[in-house]
């Protein structure tokens, strides 16, 4: 596989750690967002340990401006991006009669509005070269919904419609855009939950567990493959069968 620059927004999370993870041991060269730059330091200097150089340019992907900056910091550091990861997300979970316009807001920023905000500085470089992998981590829940995430689950499956719009657009130019839609990982947000809480979620899923980051990072990479050229447009999900849809 040739080379290539990686751009991870959200990368310090739990799915976003196994991608950047795994595209490094792919041979690419990644780079992710922060926005507590001792936090992300300090993640950094822990992947470091683990063998993993991943590059690290503030920047706050919900803002058009800042997102723009965290490109060409990127380009600064590492050359020109080929592969974006659109991985950054939030929740601010409330029923929807109880929803703020402010919680409503942060999370399309965040989840959705972002992914307009990072993937327009790059999209032109990538038209020009003839090559480019774009992925959206949606979610489960913006597949089939959740009580209490009327914004969360609106950006999330707002996502996969910007996908298959874009992939539409580009692909005549070498660019491929899909998503990958997690069902309920086993990150440090989820097992915070309560032991009781996460067996009634586990019970819930047909394989009987929650996944793994690094599965979810290993759909990402396929997608990223030279061999999947042809794919494009698509939705994987990867929820344990929790939601099987068409």
């Amino acid at each position: 596989m040739t080379a290539r620059i990686a751009l991870v927004t959200g990368g310090t999370g739990g799915i976003g750690s196994a991608i950047v993870k795994r595209l490094a041991a792919l041979g690419h060269k990644v780079a992710t967002n922060y926005r507590d730059e001792a936090k992300a330091k300090t993640w950094q200097a822990h992947l470091k340990s683990q063998g993993v150089d991943a590059a690290i340019v503030p920047g706050d992907v919900s803002s058009p401006e800042t997102a723009e900056k965290l490109v060409h910091g990127v380009e600064k550091q590492l050359g020109a991006i080929d592969i974006l990861i659109n991985n950054a997300g939030i929740t601010r979970d409330t029923t929807f009669h109880k929803m703020s316009a402010l919680q409503w807001q942060e999370v399309i920023n965040t989840n959705l509005n972002s992914c307009f905000n990072v993937t327009r500085p790059v999209i032109e470089g990538m038209r020009n070269r003839k090559w480019g992998r774009i992925i959206q981590i949606s979610s489960i829940n913006g597949q089939k919904g959740q009580y209490g995430q009327a914004n969360y689950a609106a950006s999330k499956a707002g996502m996969h419609g910007f996908t298959i719009s874009l992939a539409q657009e580009n692909a005549k130019f070498g660019i491929t855009v899909n998503t990958v839609s997690p069902g309920y990982v086993a990150t440090e947000m989820v097992m915070a939950v309560p032991e009781d809480v996460r067996n009634k979620i586990a019970a819930q899923i047909p394989i009987g567990r929650l996944g793994e980051p690094d599965e979810i990072a290993y759909a990402v990479a396929f997608f990223v493959n030279d061999e999947a050229r042809w794919i494009t447009g698509a939705n994987l999900a990867i929820n344990g069968g929790q939601y099987m849809g068409w």
